[in-house]
């Protein structure tokens, strides 16, 4: 974690990346940039709080999921309730050898695309992918939810941060969308104050929960739990969604990584090439799309900086 700003405030804006490990490349690059050229006379306004990796398992291994193949971007719920349904999940389980068995057959995969296009499976498949189904999940997540609040409440305990996702962080899925187009998501539901703020601050905001996003609705995401982690602090958030490939493209990916780490085998011959193709579909290395990113990513932040300065 890195911060930069004034020592006395009552504002932070946070920056996450890396809550989906792979995505971090992007968030990464975005705060090393930003940090870069970040005016340091500065002495007014908000704290800078940067979350370099959410998820290091997964960034280190160029996975969406933790040490414990988990979505952390899933799995921020109430575990002493029930899980919320999830039948989009189950109708893709059916295919069930299909995402995780050891042959990759052209007809798996054919039968794998006939899923993902269903009509159910809306958005992405990738977002009906890792979703909460058991409460051992909530006893993995301890330590992530660990990572995300407390190195922070130290510094900014008495703060009204502005939660700020970069990267496809908290929900940044690159693969969504437009090439380079950086669609701002918000985790409220319409007639909430804080969707009602964030339209406010960025006009172009869409929710997850009122059919305007590309991304599928979601349960289990963290931007969508702050206020219950933070009760004592009002909370304006948004994702950055950026597009990279086609959805499809960036499940065979997936399903790519999965096999290998379901065969028990993430470091053989063939781990290179496939953590390669994960790579490519959460990042393009293209300096227009790099462009594209940051040229969305810092208007957002300049706002939210002018808002509480």
């Amino acid at each position: 974690m890195a911060e930069v700003g004034p020592e006395e405030t009552d504002n932070a804006i946070v920056v996450v990346s890396g809550t989906h490990g792979v995505e971090g490349y992007l968030g990464s690059a975005l705060q090393r940039h930003h940090l870069e050229t970040y005016d340091r006379d500065r002495t007014g306004g908000p704290v800078l709080v940067f979350v370099h990796a959410l998820n290091p398992y997964g960034f280190s291994w160029v996975r969406r999921v933790n040490e414990d193949n988990v979505d952390l971007n899933r799995n921020f719920i109430d575990w002493e309730r029930p899980a919320p349904a999830n039948d989009d999940y189950h109708d893709l389980a059916l295919a069930g050898p299909a995402l995780v068995e050891r042959s990759r057959s052209g007809d798996v995969v054919r039968d794998v695309d006939a899923t993902a296009r269903s009509p159910r499976t809306r958005a992405s498949p990738a977002d009906h992918l890792g979703r909460p189904v058991r409460p051992s999940n909530g006893r993995l997540l301890r330590r992530h939810r660990a990572h995300l609040v407390e190195p922070m409440d130290e510094r900014v305990h008495r703060a009204s941060p502005v939660w700020h996702a970069a990267s496809g962080d908290p929900r940044p899925a690159p693969g969504l969308g437009p090439w380079g187009h950086g669609e701002l998501i918000s985790s409220a539901a319409p007639g909430d104050p804080a969707l009602d703020r964030q339209r406010a601050w960025w006009d172009d905001v869409t929710s997850l929960h009122d059919g305007t996003s590309v991304s599928a609705e979601l349960a289990g995401e963290w931007l969508g739990a702050v206020t219950d982690l933070r009760p004592d602090t009002e909370v304006t958030g948004v994702a950055i969604e950026y597009g990279t490939v086609d959805p499809i493209t960036v499940l065979q990916g997936l399903r790519a990584d999965a096999v290998l780490h379901a065969s028990g085998a993430p470091s053989a011959p063939e781990a290179k090439t496939i953590r390669d193709q994960v790579r490519a579909a959460f990042i393009d290395d293209d300096p227009a799309w790099l462009e594209a990113c940051w040229a969305r990513y810092l208007p957002v932040v300049t706002t939210a900086v002018e808002r509480l300065t």
